[in-house]
Order: C-alpha cells, then sequence, then structure tokens
C-alpha cells in the first residue's frame, strides 16, 4: 500500500506519515500542492491523504487534477473545516472521503486502509497460503500456528507476496509498493529484508526466488 501525504504543518505530516508506516504502508509527503502534483505524476499511489487548504496549488485544485486522471488514487481530504457545508463540497470535488481536523489516530488509519482496498482489487483481511497467515486488521502473522513478530517492512513485503496468490513479484515491484519514494532501486534494501523475512518464517523454504524475475510464495 502506498500513501502520498499532502500536508503544509510539517510536524503533523511527519506524524501522520510515520504512524501509517507503522501499519506497513510506504509514505511519502509534500509540504504544498505543487509538490503533491509532482509526486503523482511520478508515482503511483493507492491513497491521498490531502489537507484542503495547501500553499502553492490549493488541495481543492489537487483534488480536481487526481480526479480528472487516469490514476487510481483514492482521495481522504484533511481539513479543519468540519462543518457538514464543508463535507459536502469537499467531496462534490472527488473527495472519496473527508475528515476534520483534530482527528483520532485510529479513525485516519481505518479510513486510509478502507480506500486503499477501494484503489486495487480486492483482497480479503486474511491472508492464507502455505501454512502462512497474515490477518492485516490485527497486524499478525502466523506460520503453521506459530506467531512471527515481524517488523513493519517484513509485514509489508509478505502482504505483497502473498496478495499475489502464488504468481511472481518483482524486486521493483516489491520497492514500489513497499518502500517509500527515497528507497534506492540500486540498494539490497529488498534482498536484506528478504532475507530476515526467510529466517522468522523457518524451515522448510516457503519464499521462492525466481532467478532474472522475483520472489513468490
Amino acid at each position: 500500500m502506498r500513501v502520498l501525504v499532502a500536508e503544509d504543518e510539517a510536524m503533523l505530516a511527519e506524524l501522520v506519515a510515520e504512524g501509517l508506516r507503522q501499519y506497513g504502508m510506504a509514505v511519502d509527503v509534500a509540504l504544498d500542492g505543487d509538490a503533491a502534483l509532482e509526486r503523482l505524476f511520478v508515482n503511483d499511489y493507492d491513497v491521498l491523504v490531502l489537507d484542503r487548504d495547501m500553499p502553492g496549488t490549493h488541495g481543492d485544485d489537487v483534488c480536481r487534477q487526481v480526479v480528472a486522471s487516469p490514476a487510481r488514487t483514492r482521495i481522504l481530504m484533511l481539513t479543519a473545516a468540519g462543518q457538514t457545508g464543508d463535507l459536502v463540497e469537499g467531496l462534490a470535488l472527488g473527495a472519496d472521503d473527508y475528515l476534520a481536523k483534530p482527528f483520532e489516530y485510529p479513525e485516519l488509519v481505518a479510513r486510509v486502509q478502507a480506500l486503499a482496498r477501494r484503489a486495487t482489487r480486492a483482497v480479503p483481511p486474511v491472508l492464507e497460503r502455505a501454512g502462512l497467515t497474515l490477518d492485516m486488521p490485527r497486524r499478525q502473522a502466523f506460520r503453521d500456528g506459530r506467531y512471527l513478530r515481524l517488523s513493519p517492512k517484513e509485514f509489508a513485503v509478505l502482504e505483497v507476496l502473498l496478495a499475489a496468490d502464488g504468481t511472481v513479484v518483482s524486486a521493483e515491484e516489491l520497492l514500489e509498493r513497499a518502500w517509500d519514494e527515497n528507497a534506492d532501486p540500486f540498494t539490497s534494501a529488498v534482498r536484506i529484508t528478504m532475507s530476515k523475512l526467510r529466517a522468522k518464517l523457518g524451515e522448510p523454504p516457503v519464499i521462492e526466488t525466481v532467478p532474472g524475475s522475483g520472489y513468490r510464495i
């Protein structure tokens, strides 16, 4: 799951981004509307968390451009204006959801997760394959009933592999889905995370390396 947080209050933007990363999401941050549009043009995001009152290109105009584009990005609009009229106006612009500030963080996470499910093909909340069970709402993973203590990044990688349902996932796709824009495609980040994940999954191996193609379960 890849998310763009467009929020001009730098501290709030980083708090939201870091919190979402704890749920295994790959999160980028833009501090004004122009930067948000640049990132949206380059990257494929599942969800845009958009502050309505943004400097540069106004949040309303960012929303209009995303809606007019062929992207499947879902929009959660954040605003300090929480009156019913503001909500109706925000949704009329094409936003998929609307959340007034201040907000409860668990509600924000739940709304982002719900929008991400709508942005991509339907994936059941509990994924099971080859003795592995991934309970995404509870952020729990098991192998043959044994609890797996995974880092957020390991959890995200396992989620991508299980959601692929036996098809091969390339290292490039893993970087796209589980890392943010700061990830260097020439680093060994995927290989290192995969090695740690395999060690935690134990024997016999369940993640297969397909030479020249990627990985699959």
